[in-house]
């Protein structure tokens, strides 16, 4: 059970990182009891190319995958807003596209100056979690 515990922090929005995964969808509740009242923006980043895509557009006619991936981000970053407003913030999708990922949200945190990072556990154990 999280603590009654209320964080206050200056007005910048936050910015939570979602992959539609259950460590992401637990941060947002988490967060709306730390973070109460805030603007935040959900952010989903995608890859430029996967492997898969990268053999692909070896063939004659390619689709663009980064504008495929962009719109799958974007999808995504839909879904975790739906569940930030919810939760209670007031919340925007957005979507982005890097490799490494964390790069994209470093990107966009720095562009919203965000007063926080928002982020699930992707379910490793042990070693690979720390």
């Amino acid at each position: 059970m999280i603590a009654n515990l209320e964080v206050n922090v200056d007005d910048s929005p936050i910015l939570i990182c979602y992959d539609d995964s259950d460590g992401a969808k637990r941060a947002i509740e988490v967060a709306a009891a730390l973070l109460v009242d805030r603007k935040a923006v959900v952010l989903a980043v995608g890859p430029p190319l996967t492997v898969g895509e990268s053999y692909a557009s070896l063939g004659v006619m390619t689709p663009s995958f980064q504008e495929l991936n962009e719109d799958d981000a974007l999808a995504r970053a839909e879904t975790g807003a739906g569940l930030a407003r919810k939760a209670g913030f007031t919340a925007e999708a957005r979507a982005g596209i890097a490799a490494p990922t964390w790069d994209g949200v470093v990107q966009v945190a720095d562009e919203i100056d965000a007063a926080a990072i928002v982020t699930g556990s992707r379910g490793f154990t042990g070693a690979k979690e720390l």
